[in-house]
């Protein structure tokens, strides 16, 4: 174990080139949520050059790689590969290549640090226990972590670790939190149903947009006034729909939006508190209101033994000073709280930012600095081992 923890940069140095090529390749052709066929036959390629066993087609689209052995301690990597639709903007040579679809949220580099983990393992002849990599597909519409647990792909598993992107840190930082990490996500949506009438005689009708108008701002309001402001719920629409010409009353209005909140047990009331309120607005004015609400994730709660002991890791690696101890968890959600509902895990930000920053995640100008892949790769492979070393211990 000694040996492998310090030929980790000797390795890096001779695979980080064709890794970054690799990136730069899946950047270029980018793959939406449960539609990761080439990216996974790239990846499932690679694995198999290292000398890994691969599973495919696990989950739909995801992959599974085993090296060692896996009846004894196994500690698991989940990286993700879905990209967005979004139309890149950022103007690189390797620019996605499909319009409106680009790696806005930099599950590219998740990728490829994955498969550098699985290169230095392979390359220092690793056998004595179990590894596993779970190259997840469908992160982005918070389904692809369901599909491959429903497929066994934890089994066995002693712990999983996690990384991000995160530009809101420069390149060789990282974010770290124990406990709750990111928060609880729902889909809502809202159907107001009024009555139709002609635009000069509004007294006539019931006014649906009007009402999906009270409703947007009273739900916004209810939240400051009847919950409690230190348990924080974001309500937020994206999308209304409604009306069919200028002068004539809508009959229907759609509202479509997202729900975070960062305590389970609100979360789980918050699907009736809404239509309470809702439907209060609504008859009010005379009209109905439809609502459903869809559960898409929970909070991802990072185990504190774990993220101590990646925390340890990390220092050799980045240096105390360049950790950041996250205050606060994000209202962002993530699918990887569904994998460690049955197992400990832990997932950390990697600083992704170059010297003139980088714009926000799912957005068109997002551009990672590079460098950031081989600071990700050194601290999962240095935190895999340490994991498998404890696991053997107990």
């Amino acid at each position: 174990m000694k040996d492998f923890e310090e030929n980790i940069d000797l390795s890096l140095k001779e695979i980080l080139p064709e890794l970054l090529n690799i990136r730069r390749h899946l950047h270029s052709h980018p793959e939406l949520s449960g539609q990761e066929y080439q990216t996974a036959a790239l990846v499932a390629g690679e694995l198999r050059k290292s000398g890994w066993k691969v599973k495919e087609g696990i989950g739909r689209t995801g992959l599974v790689a085993e090296l060692g052995n896996q009846k004894g301690p196994i500690v698991g990597l989940r990286v993700d590969m879905d990209a967005l639709p979004i139309e890149e903007r950022t103007g690189l040579s390797y620019s996605s290549k499909t319009q409106g679809l680009m790696h806005a949220c930099g599950h590219d580099l998740h990728t490829c640090i994955g498969l550098g983990v699985a290169k230095v393992f392979s390359m220092n002849k690793f056998t004595s226990s179990g590894v596993r990599i779970l190259f997840q597909p469908a992160e982005e519409i918070a389904q692809g972590a369901n599909w491959m647990k429903a497929e066994k792909a934890l089994e066995g598993l002693n712990s999983l670790f996690g990384v991000h992107v995160y530009p809101d840190l420069s390149v060789g930082k990282i974010g770290i939190k124990s406990g709750t990490f990111t928060a609880a996500a729902g889909e809502l949506e809202i159907d107001i149903i009024g009555n139709g009438g002609h635009g000069a005689r509004p007294h006539e009708a019931v006014d649906s947009i009007w009402i999906a108008a009270k409703v947007v701002s009273g739900l916004q309001e209810a939240i400051s006034r009847s919950l409690d402001a230190l348990n924080p719920v974001v309500i937020s629409f994206g999308k209304v729909s409604g009306g069919n010409a200028f002068n004539v009353i809508a009959e229907r209005v759609n509202l479509l939006g997202t729900v975070r909140c960062l305590d389970s047990t609100l979360y789980e009331r918050l699907p009736e508190w809404i239509d309470q309120i809702v439907s209060n607005i609504a008859s009010t004015y005379g009209a109905k209101a439809i609502v459903k609400f869809r559960s898409i994730a929970p909070p991802v709660y990072n185990d504190p033994d774990l993220t101590n002991l990646l925390l340890n890791c990390s220092k050799n690696i980045v240096g105390e000073d360049n950790i950041v101890h996250l205050q606060k968890p994000s209202l962002g959600a993530e699918d990887f709280a569904f994998l460690v509902q049955d197992i400990p895990g832990t997932m950390f930000r990697l600083g992704v930012a170059g010297k003139k920053g980088c714009a926000p995640l799912h957005n068109g100008l997002f551009s990672l600095d590079e460098r950031s892949l081989e600071i990700g790769i050194k601290i999962l492979c240095k935190t895999i081992i340490i994991a498998i070393q404890n696991s053997k211990k107990v």
